[in-house]
């Protein structure tokens, strides 16, 4: 049975009453300190790790970056002509990154033929971008299906698939969601919907995070935007 409020109550008033007052001894105030400053030390060193500096974030008055967690990383996948590739194929160009699925009612063809719109307003400046379309369905979007698919956005539209890990992994990295949703009894096993987050990234040419976009943005400032972080 859980405890009521008043019991709570007296409990922690209790051990209060009860703990040894440590701010008598000099000695243990000292090693309270340095217990505490150690760790606080660790903090801020495993952070530096896990953190990246957002590029083009610093305030017009030469406020510090903001850090922001780490966005991208290496991946082995394989394309929509079933080759395989990595990280490593897509440095030297700029990657606008975009995960979700071909059996996605709404949200994944839309975004897609934003991008693809926005491709076009970039004019000569679209030759220093790639659209990359990665799937979390892997078990429906094969290569073939892909290429398919991709023939109605930009031509310069590389879509990505993978095993489950891959996929699992990649999307780990960029901090995407994804998940089955939950069917209807007596669907068909293979009529489902995913869930997954609908956001946009601009990868730079070594394959740092530059800009999010978030579902809607209008194709307009999606080339304003990709524009001014060639």
């Amino acid at each position: 049975m859980a405890d009521t409020p008043e019991t709570e109550t007296k409990t922690e008033t209790e051990t209060i009453e009860e703990a040894p007052d440590v701010t008598r001894s000099g000695m243990t105030r000292w090693i309270v300190l340095l217990v505490v400053l150690i760790g606080v030390g660790v903090l801020v060193h495993l952070s530096r790790g896990y953190l990246t500096e957002t590029a083009g974030s610093r305030g017009e008055q030469g406020r510090p970056l903001v850090a922001v967690p780490a966005i991208g990383g290496p991946f082995t996948l394989t394309d929509h002509n079933g080759k395989q590739v990595t990280e490593k194929d897509f440095h030297g160009k700029n990657m606008l990154v975009f995960f979700g699925y071909t059996f996605c009612p709404d949200v994944c063809p839309t975004t897609l033929t934003d991008i693809s719109e926005a491709m076009e307003k970039l004019g000569d400046d679209a030759n220093k971008v790639t659209p990359v379309f990665i799937t979390i369905d892997p078990a429906r979007d094969t290569p073939e299906y892909l290429k398919e698919y991709v023939e109605h956005f930009d031509p310069r539209m590389v879509a990505l698939t993978g095993t489950p890990e891959q996929i699992t992994a990649v999307a780990k990295a960029y901090r995407v969601y994804f998940a089955k949703a939950a069917q209807e009894k007596g669907a068909d096993a293979d009529d489902y919907l995913m869930d997954h987050s609908s956001v946009s990234y601009l990868m730079g040419p070594d394959g740092a995070f530059k800009i999010h976009f978030s579902h809607g943005t209008k194709p307009d400032i999606l080339a304003q935007r990709i524009r001014e972080n060639l």
